[in-house]
């Protein structure tokens, strides 16, 4: 079992920026060996993988979506994964999800993810 907890969302007006955390946590799995992803899902909408890293953080993965405005890290110490956004618009209003892929690499589909946390809204005022 996997446990995933976001923080960090709210009401952010346009323009502005925001941090959201995913505290992870496991007394079956090393969460350090996989890869970890957000995604976000509007209303309406198709949940979308907006970023991913790999185990060891040394590769992202960005969706064209939020490239440039996106950056996402991970402290395996304290299992914690972050995403960063900023130049926000209405459009990404939505609530965020963390997630654990399935191996060490990354895979932007939403079926390389298994273990999901309940997520946390965003919205951005316009």
């Amino acid at each position: 079992q996997v446990q995933l907890v976001e923080s960090g969302g709210g009401l952010v007006q346009a323009g502005g920026s925001l941090g959201l955390s995913c505290a992870a946590s496991s007394s079956t799995f090393t969460l350090s060996n996989y890869a970890m992803g957000w995604f976000r899902q509007a209303p309406g909408k198709e949940r979308e993988l907006v970023g991913a890293i790999t185990n060891n953080g040394d590769s992202t993965y960005y969706a064209d979506s939020v490239k440039g405005r996106i950056a996402i890290s991970r402290q395996n110490a304290q299992s914690t994964l972050y995403l960063q956004l900023k130049s926000l618009k209405p459009e990404d209003t939505a609530v965020y999800y963390c997630a654990v892929g399935r191996s060490a690499f990354i895979e932007p589909k939403e079926s390389h993810f298994w273990a999901w946390g309940q997520g946390t809204q965003v919205t951005v005022a316009s």
